[in-house]
């Protein structure tokens, strides 16, 4: 039997229908540091080609280790040989010098008995997959381990947040079965991050310079540099940003380096919730657990009600954008007041300033508040005139329509809607000029919105969205954390990752 070593935390998936364009992407990988892939030999017009291709590979680089996949178009895959042929393959690609097989459990089930002759040539993982949903799982391990194997991958599809803790769980309930957890999609995106941490082999990555092979994978550079998955362990507090969508948000990359840069023992990752899953996201919460988390559109009003102590300031605004836990209570605050203020206050005596807010969101009321709490004469538009009105009695403010306030001119327009953020980069809520000498904008990414873009145009003082991120950002890394935040370090993360270039996970 060969001898069973630990695998490196992260495993390349190369999946291409070229065996040129498989080893060109190894040997990029190869030379940025990895060591460990997959080649789905079944992405081939024939499987034997990639056994030739692996085996090329390994010539060269014998100090890797190559898991070889060849799974059926039954099961997801793009094989249409039998099972039969499936395994022959697989024994063709041991030979050819692969450390380990992954066999799914579909075909397992027919095979049983020659099975055991593949482990005795190389380390065979037992694979599940579920393509809906995520279902009861015990009743899957238990299947699973019917079948003596080295290792069981149990990989499902996140519907909603609370999947990930599911998934994650087995891990726990089963610490002496060697076990790769994870769940695909953009809403199971954290158990890639987490799953090693959490007792799992390895977890998988998208190779840099091209997609994956299931949906939610990212570049093992973002695992190992921005999560750290290598150096993660169970003791680390886990910390989030909810929003729909999530992709977008630079939060990770700069929170991350911040507990990096004060040696915080704790990993920050995106949480996809759409707006009926709050409820779902506690239970994510509960069961992780997190320690805390960021809100962000479109949840930062209705995360209110799920909170047991709430600020003050944030129960005056009626939004909440900081989440914590305290003594066994869920706690909330507001940090976008901040964010808005002190950047305008640096530049001029906001007690004495006309200014115009657009929006009717969380947001919108945080800065509306604030800058109305600092004696500014206040005028609130918006594209929803019934909930500006709302806001604008809340506030004593002066109610105006788009076109009123379009007319006028203010020393200061705050712009708190969606609109010409990541991916409606090309809207704007004015279509002519800009009503006001100084504009910051909310928005952060793109760095450089069409708003901002024609605030400077005309001749106005812009403040972007980054600015008042950071602001804020730093203020939640200091509730969280106790200790001051490294603004230079985040301001340098936050810049590098609206520059960065991200290939869009595949499908």
């Amino acid at each position: 039997m060969p001898q069973r070593t630990p695998f490196p935390k992260i495993c390349i998936a190369l999946g291409f229908p070229d065996a040129e364009a498989l080893l060109a992407h190894a040997r990029t990988e190869y030379e940025a540091g990895e060591r460990f892939f997959e080649f789905r030999l079944d992405y081939l017009p024939s499987p034997e080609i990639g056994v030739a291709a692996l085996q090329r590979f390994l010539s060269r680089h014998p100090d890797c280790t190559i898991l070889a996949t060849c799974r059926r178009h039954q099961n997801h895959g793009r094989f249409n040989g039998s099972v039969e042929e499936q395994i022959r393959v697989l024994e063709a690609a041991i030979r050819a010098g692969a450390q380990a097989v992954d066999v799914e459990i579909e075909s397992a089930e027919s095979i049983a008995a020659r099975l055991e002759v593949l482990r005795t040539q190389a380390y065979l993982l037992l694979s599940y997959h579920n393509y809906g949903g995520t279902p009861p799982l015990d009743s899957v391990m238990r299947r699973m381990l019917r079948i003596p194997a080295d290792g069981y991958k149990i990989v499902t599809t996140a519907k909603k947040p609370s999947d990930n803790s599911r998934v994650l769980e087995l891990a726990r309930a089963y610490p002496k079965i060697p076990t790769v957890l994870l769940a695909m999609g953009e809403t199971g995106f954290p158990t890639r991050v987490l799953s090693a941490g959490f007792g799992g082999l390895y977890t998988y990555a998208a190779p840099n310079a091209a997609t994956g092979t299931a949906a939610g994978q990212v570049s093992a550079k973002q695992l190992r540099h921005l999560y750290r998955v290598e150096k993660l362990c169970r003791e680390a507090r886990i910390y989030g940003v909810i929003a729909d969508p999530v992709r977008h948000s630079i939060s990770p990359a700069v929170h991350n380096r911040a507990f990096q840069a004060r040696r915080v023992e704790a990993i920050y990752v995106p949480l996809l919730v759409h707006p009926p899953q709050l409820k779902d996201l506690l239970i994510l919460a509960e069961k992780l657990p997190l320690a805390g988390f960021s809100v962000t559109i479109p949840h930062k009003q209705k995360i209110m009600r799920y909170l047991d102590v709430i600020d003050p300031l944030a129960r005056r605004i009626g939004a909440v954008n900081t989440v914590w836990r305290k003594a066994g209570k869920w706690r909330g605050a507001n940090t976008d007041a901040d964010g808005v203020v002190k950047p305008l206050e640096k530049r001029l005596r906001l007690g004495k300033a006309s200014v115009l807010v657009v929006g009717n969101g969380g947001a919108a009321r945080g800065a509306a508040y604030a800058i109305a709490a600092a004696g500014a004469k206040l005028a609130i538009t918006g594209r929803n005139i019934d909930r500006v009105r709302v806001l604008a009695k809340a506030c004593d403010a002066e109610l105006l329509t788009r076109d009123q306030a379009s007319s006028r001119m203010f020393d200061v327009l705050v712009h708190a809607t969606p609109l010409g953020m990541y991916p409606r980069v090309g809207q704007c809520f004015f279509e002519g000029k800009i009503p006001a000498q100084m504009v910051l904008d909310m928005v952060y990414n793109p760095l450089e919105t069409v708003l901002i873009r024609r605030a400077r145009e005309q001749k106005a003082e812009v403040i972007t969205g980054l600015e008042m991120f950071l602001e804020q950002a730093s203020r939640q890394f200091e509730i969280w954390t106790g200790e001051s935040a490294p603004r230079a370090v985040m301001e340098k993360a936050a810049l590098e990752a609206l520059t960065a270039v991200q290939p869009e996970p595949a499908d």
